[in-house]
């Protein structure tokens, strides 16, 4: 691999020609502005081809319906890029791993709560009538908080969700629980745990969830892009709301332009491919250690922008002492010492730090570096190897934390804000919901360690965190037995409440483990609304129904709004409204926006019979967007939200908790496990990289993209001929990949695109173990978590450590079982 400076002189392209050639204009051009008033077109639409418009986290499409069924997703014009999980939806809607109706654990309802709950997981399910499933759901609420209190009642809602505004079953499920009085919450989420903690003590804001320097900025004036742990062309693929896949276009053009791509990744991504970029393979978990080589040289040979350090940032001195050997540890941060850490040549890491500074140079950062033991110090010391540069605030130049999520970067539509169902709910005269919401809540990734240490008090960002005693887990819009770190561990904590109730659409790992579960419909079976773009907001679309709800599916919105009612609540959690009540009256405000702002938008009615999506247009300040030119221009002026106003390379706030897992400046700390460590007990790195045919554990169910991706039906395992060859092991191989915390089984992927010493086996693949309910049962499917340490990142963020995981694998010698996790389970 080459690191000379590559001519960039190639085709330029504008801003204006960035735009004319996105989906925006494209769309706009087709639907005549921003605005669609054709109403005539559903009713045509469907009479001639059956197609609707409905929408997703994979993209707004048209619904193709034959004979009533759901047959084919089609994207819409606008959409570019779309991607190949749209093909999937079909078949989600009808995969033998529906939900029909609704279910009870055979000895939670024959004996009631606390019925041998070791057996959870295991026993056969028993059919149910909604009128008995709603009042054994209502009688358990009411039970628990008569005899434990709300801070009894864990509403564990985390994970994915459908989109749409009205049928957020997160917000819903707070809904109800604050109507009956409170329950408790989590902080945080798995993406992001440390960075979205530790950044506002560095820049003063969340920085993950935030828009970025505008593509069409960065394609013109970023003469090195550095993809740092990110895989874009494949993680932009979804979005939190309805994905408009206006990062690819960024991406698209920064190909046809030929700026140099750098990425850094043990895996040889997608994008990289796509790009041609120059790929650096690292030992995982060692991107701080590479960081701190850069910034040595950066010092040492006079590269460092001292104007800007000085005028804006604090504590830079304290951390050049810690690169220089100066401090405690007085181990100078060196090249070489880079090297022995992360196996990358000196010589590379310090023609990095000269190309770097010579460059204008846009670093691009994924999260998976953030998702370790010790992640807070992975992005604090990026936006420090940033800050020497000196380039943050320029055009091109500077970090990013979220061009690989969401399509960050795409310029910023002129668009009204669409309202969505609040967790507050009506109240309702008598009430003490309002008081008793809120109560507490825990670290998203302390869920096990709650369960498993009520009473236990933990350290959390400079606080203190209590864990509650929780006796009833009520859990919707996500999977816990996927993506939740440790899955054994999580088996054992999963015993210790007394119920356990969950909605989903499909039997997945969590819904098999609980004791009650509802079927919940999917959003193809119900109406809705939703924006296109996280940080675009470049489409709207109504979600209209595509098929009528299958078997006795119902929506979050009716269940809970039947277990209010039982409850005594009334009209508290609905407001007298029906669906599509709620759908005009979120579009009607949106549509007073658009009036006062002079967007043109259609009437409500025009625009849901129209069954088109409105396309919003950036204007020239969107276009030209740099994240932290303000701060730049005008430092004093415009500061940052942290204590001094400026970058804190060195952090007064943390010095002052005196974390000895989190330093007040950016430190090299060692893994709690990893394959550089003397001694180590495993020789291998277990990653769990994105699928390209999933959304995290969603659209598992989906045969049709299953049949693309899996190995003798279970999930690869990328290995390195290296590796696989000293095991015995060849391509299409079953094998049995292991650590101490336990076992799975997948399909042996024989490829040079992972380097040697490292696996990786996706994440989000279902849990399936051999003995039912089980901790400690060989997973049959594959699911990466079951191999993760289960320990927060620091006391500071508490955040998750998914990508901390060693172990090693072998040829698969014993008896096939077959893969059971996409079956309902036993009923009685």
């Amino acid at each position: 691999m080459g690191f000379q400076t590559k001519s960039t002189q190639g085709s330029s392209l504008s801003r204006r020609r960035f735009l004319q050639g996105s989906s925006a204009l494209a769309a706009l051009a087709a639907f005549g502005g921003a605005s669609v008033l054709v109403p005539a077109r559903f009713a045509a639409a469907q009479e001639a081809f059956g197609s609707i418009l409905s929408g997703s986290h994979w993209g707004v499409f048209k619904a193709i319906v034959e004979d009533g069924k759901f047959v084919a997703a089609e994207p819409i014009a606008a959409d570019k890029h779309p991607p190949e999980m749209l093909e999937g939806l079909p078949d989600s809607v009808y995969s033998a791993s529906r939900i029909k109706y609704p279910m009870v654990r055979a000895g939670y309802l024959k004996n009631g709560p606390q019925a041998n709950d070791a057996a959870r997981g295991s026993e056969e399910f028993v059919r149910v009538s909604w009128d008995e499933a709603i009042n054994l759901v209502a009688k358990e609420l009411q039970r628990i908080k008569d005899e434990h209190g709300n801070e009894a009642i864990f509403g564990g809602s985390y994970g994915w969700k459908s989109v749409g505004k009205l049928h957020n079953c997160r917000n819903l499920l707070g809904r109800m629980l604050n109507l009956h009085g409170g329950y408790i919450n989590h902080t945080g989420d798995y993406s992001t745990g440390a960075s979205q903690v530790i950044m506002p003590h560095v820049v003063g804001r969340l920085e993950v969830y935030e828009q970025q320097t505008a593509w069409p900025v960065v394609v013109e004036n970023s003469e090195l892009v550095v993809l740092w742990g990110a895989n874009p062309s494949i993680t932009n693929k979804i979005d939190w709301i309805l994905a408009e896949h206006g990062g690819m276009e960024g991406l698209e053009a920064l190909k046809e332009k030929g700026t140099r791509v750098i990425a850094i990744d043990p895996m040889r991504s997608e994008t990289i491919d796509y790009l041609g970029a120059e790929w650096i393979a690292p030992r995982p978990q060692t991107d701080v250690a590479i960081m701190l080589g850069i910034c040595h040289t950066l010092a040492n040979e006079g590269l460092h922008d001292t104007d800007f350090l000085d005028e804006y940032t604090v504590g830079y001195e304290v951390f050049e002492d810690y690169l220089m050997g100066n401090a405690a540890d007085g181990i100078e941060k060196t090249p070489e010492w880079a090297e022995t850490i992360s196996t990358i040549p000196a010589d590379v890491i310090r023609q990095l730090a000269r190309d770097f500074a010579e460059n204008r140079t846009m670093l691009m950062s994924g999260w998976s570096m953030q998702r370790m033991d010790h992640g807070e110090q992975a992005h604090w010391t990026l936006v420090t190897l940033a800050s020497m540069l000196g380039q943050i605030g320029l055009p091109g130049g500077g970090f990013g934390l979220s061009y690989h999520y969401s399509n960050g970067g795409t310029p910023t539509a002129n668009a009204p804000i669409l309202p969505g169902i609040t967790a507050t709910g009506k109240a309702v005269e008598g009430a003490a919901w309002l008081e008793k919401s809120g109560l507490a809540s825990i670290p998203l990734a302390r869920i096990a360690d709650m369960l498993l240490n009520p009473g236990e008090t933990i350290d959390f960002n400079g606080g203190k965190v209590t864990y509650p005693d929780i006796k009833l887990i009520y859990w919707v819009g996500g999977n816990p037995f996927v993506h939740h770190q440790d899955t054994n561990r999580l088996v054992k904590a999963w015993q210790k409440p007394e119920t356990v109730i969950v909605h989903d659409m499909v039997w997945t790992p969590t819904a098999k483990f609980a004791d009650i579960v509802l079927p919940a419909n999917t959003s193809y079976e119900r109406n809705d609304i939703e924006q296109g773009g996280s940080y675009s907001l470049r489409l709207m679309a109504g979600m209209h129904k595509i098929v009528d709800p299958l078997f006795e599916s119902r929506s979050d919105f009716d269940i809970f709004n039947a277990i209010s009612k039982k409850l005594g609540y009334g009209d508290g959690l609905d407001e007298g409204k029906t669906e599509m009540q709620w759908i005009q009256q979120f579009y009607d405000a949106a549509y007073d926006q658009g009036r006062a702002r002079r967007i043109d938008m259609p009437t409500f009615n025009e625009f849901w019979d129209s069954n088109e999506p409105l396309v919003f247009e950036p204007d020239e300040a969107a276009m030209n967007y740099v994240r932290y030119a303000d701060y730049r221009e005008q430092p004093l002026l415009e500061p940052l939200g942290t204590p001094s106003g400026k970058i804190e390379i060195f952090s007064r706030a943390i010095e002052n908790m005196n974390y000895d897992d989190c330093p007040p400046h950016p430190t090299w700390m060692e893994p709690v496990e990893w394959t550089g460590a003397e001694g180590a007990k495993y020789p291998l790195h277990i990653n769990s990289a994105h699928s390209k045919y999933r959304l995290h554990s969603q659209l598992s169910a989906a045969a049709n993209l299953r049949e693309r991706y899996t190995i003798n039906g279970r999930e690869p395992v990328w290995i390195n001929p290296e590796d696989a060859d000293a095991r015995g092991i060849v391509d299409g191989d079953i094998v049995r990949v292991f650590n101490d915390r336990g076992a799975v089984l997948v399909g042996a992927m024989v490829t040079d695109r992972i380097r040697e010493g490292v696996i990786c086996i996706s994440e989000g693949g279902w849990y399936d173990p051999a003995e039912r309910g089980q901790p400690g049962s060989l997973d049959k499917y594959g699911s990466a978590n079951v191999l993760a340490v289960d320990k927060g990142t620091s006391r500071l963020a508490q955040g998750n450590c998914g990508h901390t995981a060693i172990g090693d694998v072998e040829k698969y010698t014993g008896e096939m079982l077959p893969v059971t996790a996409f079956e309902p389970p036993p009923t009685a």
